[in-house]
């Protein structure tokens, strides 16, 4: 998967919003002001192709344990983050989209009720 499918697959979600929150070079996509996804663009231009995503955090911990392509969340809380390396041996473009979706999904559950509709209504 290329950068430009990765950004191409999130930004088109519902409620979705792309900054650069912490410096030029960390992308981060949001739901209604949530992460779910941050990707180190010198990182990845380089050649580490991760994507760090919200997990629950059993599947977090099974995810870990299955596939050598998934870390626990590099900068973020082990517990529910996950760092995906993308393109490795293990980790298929289904599964990171599967992955990138479960972390939307779960960032659009702990809404709160308003946020919610407002996401609905758009």
């Amino acid at each position: 998967m290329h950068i430009e499918q990765l950004r191409d697959f999130c930004i088109a979600k519902k409620g979705v919003t792309e900054h650069f929150p912490f410096d030029d070079v960390t992308l981060v996509f949001k739901v209604m002001g949530k992460m779910f996804a941050l990707v180190g663009l010198e990182r990845w231009e380089k050649g580490e192709t991760k994507i760090n995503l919200k997990c629950n955090p059993e599947k977090a911990e099974e995810l870990r344990g299955e596939y050598e392509g998934i870390e626990p969340g590099f900068h973020m809380s082990k517990k529910h983050w996950n760092t995906v390396i993308i393109n490795s041996s293990d980790v298929s473009d289904d599964l990171v989209r599967e992955l990138i979706n479960h972390s939307y999904d779960l960032i659009v559950r702990g809404l709160s009720k308003k946020l919610q509709a407002e996401l609905e209504s758009l």
